[in-house]
Parts: structure tokens; C-alpha cells; sequence
């Protein structure tokens, strides 16, 4: 018997075994996540787009925009939501007379390829033209521009979730992608006295949205037609739409820039795009190391890598 062993009453247990330890090329993805997730660069995207300063971009709101914005973030919330949840099987998916199972399989991939879509140039360039369209008639368009974004947006999140072995069919997967844009949504924000107001960082975020992601996709999980007006689902809704309104914010005020125009407004969309995807890819980088690896061990390589940032 080893000394590593443990004897009690005559019976030999082994020792608890070790956590394992990420692999250097997994370590090299969760540095890039951190970088990602802990230092959003969603306020110099904007500004480099709109070729206009930080402190415009963050310049605060008149009162009726921010109502406007309010409303649409939350219009495209629901719709961002619709579009996730159509994704799960439904309990009537089952072989009919004649019907074999891969049919059956063939149809739930149909369904699932309806929020892929067809390839990231496509989204890009889609959310480019209704940024262009944004860009070229103002706030005016927003209540129907956003919507388009955020589902193209969506769609991309989805293909990266994919990639990185995530199961869009479970409820917890599909809500996951939803959940990138209340994450994307701790950009900084700049006062105009140039002051820096960061908001918590990515496991508080999560931490934040733990509770009602849960109920989400409990509910979710249990219903085969799914009621929109669930409570569970509004609290969820909710809750992302409040963080995914700050971006959108930074996005209506860099279109708002006199000189952009369509074309400016194209870039600025594309811009905004590429954010979430930047973030997606973090996000669900991390959600691959916990399954390897297991939760802790990943928050605890995290956190030495967010230190190594100089971020507290």
C-alpha cells in the first residue's frame, strides 16, 4: 500500500485524485478569453468606424432616444429569444408510420440549421447593409433595424457555440447564446471628462444571470409549446435586454455622428458584429475548458490570467 493512501477500519481508499491541469494550448485560448471578456473593445471599435472620438461616442443620450433604444433592445431581445428557443426538439418530433429515425433527425437538423444560417461572411455582410440602411435614415429605422441585427447576430453567436462543442438542442445551450449579449454588454463607457466606469467582470455577469438563465431553461426544458410570456422567460428577457442596451446605445450614438451616413453606418454595424463574435468566442472557449476540465479548475486558471491583465 502506498503512503498516499488512506486506511480506515481495515478498508484502503485511494487518494483524492488531483485536478488536472489545463493543456498549454487551452491555457493559450483561456488567456485569449480574458483579454476578450475582461477588456471589451466595443467603445474603439465604434470610434474607429464612426471617425469620431471616444468622448462622443459615450456622450450620454437625449431622453426620447434612450426611451426609443429602450424599447428596441427589448423588442430584439424577444425576438433574439423566439429565434433561440425554436431551436429544441419538441416532444411531437417522433418517428410517424413508415418514418424512420433518421428522418426524424433530419428534420430537427432543418430546425437547427434555420438559426445558423448559412456562414459568418453572410451575416456580416447583411448586418452591414442594415447598418448601412441605419445609418442612412437615422433613429427612425431603429425599431426595425435592430431586430434584423441582433437575429444575424444571433445566428453567428450560434455558429461559434457550435464550434466550440456547445448543444444548441438542450435549453441551456440554446439560451447560452442569448446570454452573449448581456456579457457583451459590460463595454466601458466613457463620461465625457473621459472618466472610465467599468462594470463586473465575466463571472459576476454570470453569476448575475445564473439564477434567471436557470429558471429560462428549466422552463424551457419542460414546455413543449412555449408560452412568451412566461414569467420565467420576461425576468430573463429582461435581465439581458438591461446590459445589451448600454452597447446599443454606444452603437445609436457613433450612427448619430453627422458626418456617417450609410456607409459610416455599414461600418459601424460591422463593427458592432464583430464585438459580439469576439465575445462569443471567449464566452463559449470558457463553457468548453468547464466541461473539460471542470468549473473550478477553469475559474481558478481564469482568475491568475485576469491578474496577470493587471485587472482586479
Amino acid at each position: 500500500m502506498s503512503t498516499s493512501d488512506l486506511t480506515l477500519a481495515g478498508e484502503t481508499l485511494p487518494a483524492a485524485t488531483p485536478e488536472k491541469t489545463l493543456s498549454d494550448a487551452d491555457l493559450a485560448a483561456l488567456r485569449r478569453a480574458v483579454q476578450v471578456l475582461e477588456r471589451p473593445s466595443l467603445a474603439g471599435r465604434l470610434s474607429a468606424a464612426a471617425g469620431a472620438p471616444l468622448d462622443i461616442i459615450g456622450r450620454s443620450l437625449p431622453a426620447p432616444v434612450t426611451e426609443a433604444v429602450s424599447r428596441s433592445t427589448e423588442a430584439a431581445m424577444r425576438g433574439a429569444l423566439r429565434v433561440a428557443l425554436a431551436t429544441l426538439p419538441r416532444r411531437e418530433l417522433v418517428p410517424a408510420e413508415g418514418e424512420g429515425l433518421a428522418s426524424v433527425a433530419a428534420k430537427a437538423e432543418s430546425r437547427f440549421a434555420q438559426l445558423l444560417g448559412s456562414g459568418d461572411a453572410k451575416h456580416k455582410a447583411m448586418a452591414a447593409l442594415s447598418g448601412a440602411v441605419g445609418g442612412a435614415f437615422g433613429l427612425a429605422t431603429l425599431a426595425v433595424e435592430l431586430p434584423v441585427s441582433t437575429t444575424l447576430m444571433l445566428r453567428s453567436i450560434a455558429e461559434i457555440a457550435r464550434e466550440e462543442g456547445e448543444d444548441l438542442e438542450t435549453p441551456e445551450g440554446a439560451l447560452a447564446c442569448v446570454q452573449v449579449f448581456a456579457l457583451g454588454g459590460r463595454a466601458t463607457a466613457e463620461t465625457e471628462a473621459g472618466a472610465a466606469l467599468t462594470e463586473s467582470g465575466y463571472f459576476a455577469v454570470r453569476a448575475a444571470l445564473a439564477k434567471t438563465l436557470s429558471e429560462a431553461a428549466r422552463y424551457a426544458g419542460s414546455k413543449t409549446l412555449l408560452d412568451q410570456s412566461a414569467p420565467a422567460l420576461i425576468r430573463f428577457t429582461a435581465q439581458i435586454a438591461a446590459r445589451f442596451g448600454l452597447v446599443v446605445s454606444q452603437k445609436v450614438a457613433a450612427q448619430a455622428v453627422p458626418i456617417l451616413g450609410a456607409f459610416g453606418g455599414a461600418a459601424v454595424n460591422t463593427a458592432f458584429m464583430n464585438h459580439f463574435q469576439s465575445t462569443a468566442r471567449a464566452h463559449f472557449t470558457v463553457r468548453r475548458l468547464e466541461r473539460s476540465y471542470g468549473a473550478a479548475t477553469v475559474r481558478a486558471a481564469y482568475e491568475v490570467e485576469k491578474a496577470a491583465l493587471g485587472i482586479a
